[in-house]
């Protein structure tokens, strides 16, 4: 039964006239997944009356895509069959929806990202195909009076960094800081600053661009959509003592090496077993010159470290976080490399299946300050996709309303999800003597 009703769907245009014409897209627009990716926001109710109005937040948002105006368009493709961003001005499409059945509390003891949650929480989008919509928007008030924003952004055409850029100034503008064109970091939409250079060199592999080898039969069911998924918080005395074994390492590092080590122990492989951490790389500051700070579209890079099971569970964690910055260290040289190998290859259908079961993917949300989601009426009391994927995804992020502390939002074969529950939380222990 369902337990959220959707009351209206509208489209939202931008609330002045805005440019026509396309968006040329970067090979990394076009390597990117395929699809919109859901998030959420949970906001507790302040009390104050005008609380997450809906006509505030449309108008807000309307204000928003004057800056933001591609996100009003619709994904087209160029005379070669291109994809491209059409700067049609048709507007966003946003719902208003209530639930009766939950109030803020029970939902978010309920809540862990799986399509069940995204289904009710985010709008339903159709094929992510020219020529769809961009930008979708649920707004559910929930039986308590608070309420959950919903978005679901097309990946061709941002990625986390730029939808965060998105949501900031659409919230800053509901705070009241400006006008429609007053968006606190201007966007940048020349995507050709990550063209393919005139003579193409391919310095380096690239290997998570290119088709998986067949799994051996310890990863079977690589690529399963099934998949159990939980939301863990590590404290902020948890996390310093974790970043003291893992000497030098970020926090996203470090929490990445304890889930890699734990999945390895969970899922029971063999100790000559190959298994891969993949990640994602925000190339914007470490290109030369760096990209413009509000560069509007996909930025990142997928990068990975290979290493044996035995290599991984058989150290101290420390050697797993050094493996990790290994696949988050690249520079220049490596992203251009990138953009000239996807000039050379099919960059709108390159492989985009799920992962290995010995493998794990791993993406930081560590720069998404909660408080930049503020529309008037607090911070969210959490913020996090609203489904994973497939089996071995793990997404850090800062926990909300502490402050050091992380949350990681990540998932696994059913199967193994109760042994690492177990092993990771006798890790956390460990932390603590």
């Amino acid at each position: 039964m369902a337990t959220v009703e959707r009351l209206t769907t509208e489209l939202v245009v931008p609330a002045e006239e805005t440019p026509v014409g396309a968006v040329w897209l970067s090979n990394l627009d076009l390597a990117a997944r395929r699809g919109y990716t859901p998030t959420v926001y949970f906001y507790r109710t302040d009390g104050k009356p005008g609380f997450f109005e809906a006509d505030a937040v449309r108008d807000s948002l309307a204000r928003a895509l004057v800056a933001f105006y591609p996100l009003a368009g619709r994904l087209g493709l160029d005379g070669a069959g291109r994809v491209q961003i059409d700067c049609t001005g048709e507007g966003a499409v946003f719902v208003t929806a209530r639930s009766e059945r939950y109030a803020l509390d029970d939902l978010l003891n309920e809540f862990v990202p799986c399509d069940a949650m995204r289904d009710l929480l985010v709008p339903a989008t159709p094929a992510p195909n020219p020529p769809c919509p961009l930008l979708f928007a649920q707004l559910t008030r929930l039986r308590c009076g608070g309420v959950v924003l919903g978005l679901a952004l097309h990946h061709s055409v941002v990625d986390a960094r730029s939808a965060a850029h998105f949501v900031e100034t659409w919230a800053s503008i509901s705070r009241g800081g400006g006008g429609a064109d007053a968006a606190p970091l201007p966007p940048c939409f020349d995507h050709r600053l990550l063209s393919a250079r005139p003579t193409p060199t391919v310095l380096y592999d690239h290997p998570e661009y290119k088709p998986e080898p067949a799994p051996p039969a310890h990863a079977a069911g690589a690529g399963s959509a099934a998949y159990a998924s939980a939301i863990i918080t590590l404290t902020k005395a948890q996390v310093t003592a974790l970043k003291a074994r893992c000497a030098g390492a970020s926090t996203f590092r470090a929490a990445v090496a304890l889930v890699w080590q734990c999945a390895c122990r969970a899922r029971s492989l063999p100790h000559d077993a190959e298994t891969r951490l993949f990640s994602m790389i925000d190339m914007r500051a470490r290109l030369a010159p760096p990209l413009p700070p509000g560069y509007f579209g996909n930025a990142v890079v997928r990068t990975s470290a290979l290493a044996t099971v035995g290599e991984v569970v058989g150290n101290p964690v420390g050697y797993a976080a050094r493996r990790a910055l290994a696949a988050t260290s690249q520079g220049d040289d490596y992203a251009r490399s990138l953009v000239d190998y996807l000039e050379g290859v099919d960059a709108m259908n390159l492989p985009r299946s799920g992962i290995s079961r010995a493998h794990l993917r791993a993406i930081s949300w560590m720069g998404m300050s909660l408080h930049d989601s503020d529309f008037g009426w607090g911070a969210p009391v959490f913020m996090g996709p609203a489904l994973m994927y497939y089996a071995g995804f793990v997404y850090v992020m800062q926990a909300p309303g502490k402050d050091g502390a992380v949350a990681l939002a990540l998932s696994l074969e059913p199967e193994s999800m109760p042994e690492f529950r177990k092993v990771f939380a006798e890790e956390l222990a460990r932390l603590e003597m």
